[in-house]
């Protein structure tokens, strides 16, 4: 079976959901998410074999968030920290659907997301949008829908 373009995941299509103390909001302003999860491994030699081989031996979870400057919600989450010590840990479900391709949807909730630095305020004269930029770790993830085979 040959894929067929039109079965491809338009990168625009989706939505993106912030669960924050219980209570879940649509990440709107969100440009961009990406997350990765990153095998830890160690070499090891055994008797009776020359080279080394590779063991995995846990994982981590990390990624980035492009937004748009149009929400207050993560100078709160900052100012909840500097000012009273709470760290904040959140979920984030991101679904890829496509009206026009035969796969279906997924879903992938990241859970235990930590933000490494929150967007405060900024300026730019030669942005036509402002922009921000969020890196994260996440420490779990559940797949609650998979893609299905194509059927074009």
């Amino acid at each position: 079976m040959n894929l067929k373009a039109r079965d491809t995941i338009s990168g625009q299509e989706g939505t993106a959901y912030i669960e924050i103390n219980g209570r879940n909001e649509e990440m709107f302003y969100v440009k961009s998410i990406n997350a990765t999860v990153e095998k830890n491994k160690v070499q090891l030699r055994t008797l009776g074999k020359r080279g080394d081989q590779n063991k995995t031996v846990g994982w981590s979870g990390s990624g980035s968030a492009t937004i748009y400057g149009v929400t207050s919600r993560f100078v709160e989450m900052a100012l909840d920290y500097v000012k009273n010590g709470r760290d904040l840990f959140v979920n984030i479900m991101v679904t890829n659907e496509d009206p026009t391709s035969t796969v279906g949807r997924q879903s992938v909730v990241l859970k235990e997301v930590n933000f490494d630095s929150y967007p405060i305020t900024m300026l730019d004269v030669d942005a036509e949008a402002l922009e921000q930029e969020m890196d994260f770790t996440f420490d779990d993830l559940d797949l609650l829908e998979k893609f299905q085979e194509p059927t074009n």
